[in-house]
């Protein structure tokens, strides 16, 4: 039985980043962006029942995700019923997964872990975290959104500092080698843990 830690983290906090430390010290990595991605994409589970849903959210067999923002912004109750739909085809998308994960400890790379109640289904969760200016200099660096867009995906979060006081470690992503030095950390602890109950 392989040991389940959810990473999480705020947007701009090093989240993906972090993820791919983990996966480079042997852990197996489910990202569920990159399951939304997958359903999203060309002969994905979601572009069917998606089409039916919102027919103009799909372009050339894909899923538009800049379409899906404008429906949102403009549809209140647009997002549950974008919900109702991604989060169980996210969650098969996890099982297949699972089935051909052979490592001891498999990270899960969910942004909303907490938001969504994921974090009761985990064995741990490590947060990712920076101070403020550092997130919002990390993500207006990207020029992908404006600064209000940034303010409003923030305040749909939950806060970084509840989020690190509900998780059972915290990484401080100011630097990659300090990332890197915490994430072998936890992996150690785990790993000992996992030998010492075998």
């Amino acid at each position: 039985m392989s040991f389940r830690l959810g990473l999480t983290g705020s947007i701009g906090m090093g989240k993906s980043t972090t993820a791919r430390l983990f996966a480079e010290e042997g852990c197996a990595l489910w990202d569920a962006d990159a399951a939304v991605h997958r359903l999203y994409d060309k002969g994905g589970a979601a572009v069917a029942p998606m089409r039916t849903v919102f027919p103009t959210a799909v372009v050339d067999g894909i899923v538009n995700r800049a379409e899906l923002k404008r429906i949102i912004a403009e549809d209140p109750t647009a997002l549950k019923r974008i919900e109702a739909i991604v989060h169980p085809l996210v969650g098969m998308d996890r099982a297949e997964f699972l089935k051909s994960a052979t490592s001891d400890i498999i990270v899960y790379d969910i942004p909303l872990l907490f938001e969504t109640g994921g974090d009761k289904a985990m064995d741990a969760v490590v947060c990712v975290t920076v101070p403020h200016e550092v997130q919002k200099a990390r993500v207006m660096a990207r020029g992908t959104m404006t600064e209000e867009q940034f303010e409003q995906i923030r305040a749909k979060q939950m806060p970084s500092e509840e989020k690190c006081a509900r998780a059972d470690f915290v990484i401080v992503t100011d630097t990659l080698d300090h990332a890197r030095q915490q994430v072998q950390d936890i992996v150690k602890e785990i790993t000992a843990g996992i030998e010492k109950d075998a």
